[in-house]
């Protein structure tokens, strides 16, 4: 009888192990499932924007808080929509071709990040694929805070001229034809570009001249200066005035408010100056030897920007002392260069350190913020369009076709 039991027991045991069994395997193996489907081979491929208007602008966007990672983003002013970005590293310059062939970066890295070996490039970019067309060392570039005049185009966009201070103030030109450096133009004592015609530019020179280069068929410079037309530590000039390329024409503002209107060349000349201040019925501003004396004055990074179509400059104002030349704008005046006149103030809803246009005649104004955004006013009235939002993270330089 005990063995009985013992044998029903087992049984038992036995059935309870093979039912523990079908459970494990069901719950193992789930319920039936589809086969794992076969994953495609990814295929690349380069998106090609169509044609460009005059609303396609280029932003430069120095990203100070990590340089490194600077950019130059391809902004569609009448949508609002970034349709790209190419990396501009550690305080870069950028130009455009006149033409819209090509856009121009020059910037600056290191083989181990933050130390090793320089490396100064220059890089060309396809405007609708951006990929690169040309990738080229330079024998260097004046690695400061971003100046827009340490880059500049000549007016066929046959060159391309990148300053450099290492060691002697210099002038690297770059052939776009020959994708190649093909001379170095030293100009002592003066820096940064203001190109003439099609191969000719000048540069600001320490005791208030310029130094004017021009060079020949085969690309040999030849080099005069002017006479000072204004005293460097009375009222010095703004780096970031505006200027045409293919006329040779320059408005150099200086920090009271006083504009220059030069003709550039082999013999340039530099007309009588005039007051932004009186051109809106204010008094003059005072310079340096009345540095504390409160009124409206130019300021900013990219504080003014020409429309040539009808001689329009608009320039970043606020009130301040005399050395607020790097202050935000909290006005934009727009003035006449052909009358000397003011148009209109435009009263700013955030301070800007930057003002850009474009130069069709549906003109749009670009202005930033401290939080990145890019802003767009209408050029006919002033009044607001749309706002960009976080578009960068220091919006520092702009450029537009045809400038």
């Amino acid at each position: 009888m005990l063995a009985d039991r013992r044998s029903r027991a087992t049984r038992r045991v036995s059935r309870a192990l093979a039912a523990a069994s079908v459970v494990t395997l069901l719950a193992v193996q789930g319920p039936a499932r589809a086969a794992e489907p076969i994953l495609q081979t990814e295929e690349s491929d380069i998106v090609r924007l169509p044609p460009g208007g005059p609303h396609r602008v280029l932003v430069e966007d120095a990203v100070y808080r990590h340089s490194k990672d600077g950019r130059v983003y391809v902004v569609d002013l009448d949508t609002g929509r970034l349709l790209g970005m190419v990396q501009a590293a550690y305080n870069a310059n950028m130009v455009a071709d006149p033409a819209g062939k090509a856009f121009y970066v020059a910037e600056t890295t290191w083989e181990r990040g933050n130390r090793g070996k320089r490396h100064d490039m220059l890089a060309a970019y396809d405007p609708r694929t951006l990929e690169q067309v040309a990738d080229i060392d330079l024998p260097g570039r004046a690695l400061i805070t971003p100046k827009k005049p340490d880059m500049a185009i000549g007016a066929d966009g046959h060159y391309v001229y990148v300053y450099d201070s290492s060691p002697t103030n210099a002038v690297h030109v770059y052939d776009t034809g020959l994708k190649s450096v093909v001379r170095t133009v030293d100009v002592p004592g003066c820096a940064l570009i203001y190109p003439w015609g099609n191969a000719g530019f000048s540069s600001i020179c320490g005791d208030g001249s310029l130094a004017n280069v021009r060079m020949d068929a085969k690309g040999t410079p030849a080099l005069t200066r002017t006479p000072p037309f204004f005293v460097p530590d009375r009222d010095p000039v703004f780096e970031h005035s505006p200027e045409i390329a293919a006329s040779g024409h320059v408005w150099f503002m200086s920090y009271s408010g006083l504009i220059y209107e030069a003709t550039l060349g082999a013999q340039s000349s530099i007309a009588k100056p005039w007051s932004i201040q009186e051109a809106a019925g204010l008094k003059a501003a005072s310079d340096a030897r009345a540095p504390f004396e409160v009124t409206w004055r130019p300021g900013g990074w990219q504080l003014a920007a020409l429309r040539a179509r009808d001689s329009h400059l608009f320039v970043l104002m606020h009130k301040g002392t005399f050395w607020t030349h790097k202050d935000a704008g909290s006005e934009l005046w727009e003035l006449d260069l052909k009358t000397h006149r003011l148009v209109r103030r435009i009263p700013l809803a955030a301070r800007s350190m930057m003002v850009g246009v474009t130069q069709d005649a549906q003109s749009r104004i670009m202005l930033t913020d401290e939080a990145g955004d890019l802003m767009v006013l209408d050029g006919a009235d002033g009044k607001p369009v749309r706002k960009i939002g976080a578009l960068g993270d220091a919006l520092i330089f702009t450029a537009a076709p045809g400038e």
